[in-house]
């Protein structure tokens, strides 16, 4: 089973985490910023992944180092729980459509991170959560798990319907890429 978990603990944060790539939806997830938490299980459950994301942070200084770290440690467990990534898909596309709002994923679980992040909110914060920190989420995500990941909002009116389409885009767009599909590694160069 493709399953690991991590503990991340700084003067700021205290994450915990478990992540299973091939569950069943077994999601629980509190950081104390609600909106994150719901974006965390809607990540979780369009990946079709079992998910425990437990964070307590600084949160009443802001929600930054919480958002940030979860990011770390949810990217450096998806990493470690693919292995060396053979017989993975390795590439996936997804348009996700929230309403009004789209939003496409592109995902190459490369070994060489780089974030490009396309789009604009409006709104300072949806329940706790400050939307300039959902590029600072992915940012560290993409970094510790290791993946090339471009995320373009090609349409969308309401910031909420935006933030959900990248999570649940985010979480499609994984579960097609970590599929097992072979006994190879899914790169030429015999290396990822």
């Amino acid at each position: 089973m493709r399953t690991r978990s991590l503990s991340r603990k700084t003067k700021e944060t205290d994450v915990t985490i478990s992540i299973n790539l091939d569950g069943t939806k077994n999601i629980t997830v509190d950081t104390g910023v609600p909106f994150f938490d719901h974006m965390l299980t809607l990540f979780a459950f369009h990946g079709n992944f079992d998910l425990s994301l437990i964070a307590k942070g600084d949160v009443w200084v802001d929600d930054h180092h919480t958002v940030e770290d979860c990011g770390i440690v949810l990217g450096q467990a998806i990493n470690e729980s693919l292995g060396d990534k053979k017989g993975i898909e390795r590439y996936s596309s997804v348009y996700l459509p929230m309403d009004e709002a789209l939003v496409r994923v592109v995902i190459d679980i490369s070994n060489r991170p780089m974030l490009i992040f396309k789009g604009e909110f409006k709104r300072e914060s949806i329940g706790g959560l400050s939307l300039e920190n959902v590029k600072e989420f992915l940012k560290a995500f993409t970094t510790e798990a290791r993946i090339t990941l471009h995320i373009e909002i090609l349409d969308g009116i309401n910031d909420h319907h935006k933030v959900e389409a990248i999570f649940k885009g985010l979480g499609r767009a994984l579960k097609l890429a970590v599929k097992e599909t072979s006994d190879e590694l899914p790169s030429t160069k015999g290396v990822l």
